[in-house]
């Protein structure tokens, strides 16, 4: 299994980063986190690295449906979307897949949210 949903993109960083906020807030997630990977390693480190964002993606209903059902579910949240730079120019957006995360918590409650999860981010990526 898979941990990630992927995609590459024909447009510029910029524009995917844009078409991926829009796209997920259609959804109903918000983004309660943006860590700029390119610009924390030429501070903490003086080294170049290709544009790459992670995006720390929130859909609070279901945050707050999976919180109740397994109360350290936060170590797992928000969900990561990333958009990074390829070596040929292009713009690749991955996602991860709740699934895969969940599978070591042992609360089958937890599958029906994580499938809901898993289908609106798999459907933000691939409709990008």
């Amino acid at each position: 299994m898979s941990y990630h949903f992927s995609k590459t993109l024909q447009m510029s960083f910029d524009e995917a980063i844009d078409r991926v906020m829009a796209a997920l807030q259609a959804e109903g997630f918000g983004v309660l986190t943006e860590i700029d990977v390119k610009a924390t390693l030429k501070k903490k480190l003086d080294v170049d690295f290709r544009q790459y964002r992670i995006l720390g993606a929130c859909n609070p209903p279901l945050a707050y449906q999976a919180l109740q059902l397994e109360d350290k579910i936060g170590t797992m949240l928000p969900c990561n979307v990333l958009v990074q730079e390829t070596d040929d120019g292009q713009v690749e957006v991955s996602a991860v897949d709740p699934i895969a995360s969940m599978q070591a918590i042992d609360n089958p409650a937890l599958g029906e949210v994580a499938q809901t999860v898993r289908a609106k981010l798999r459907d933000i990526v691939e409709a990008l």
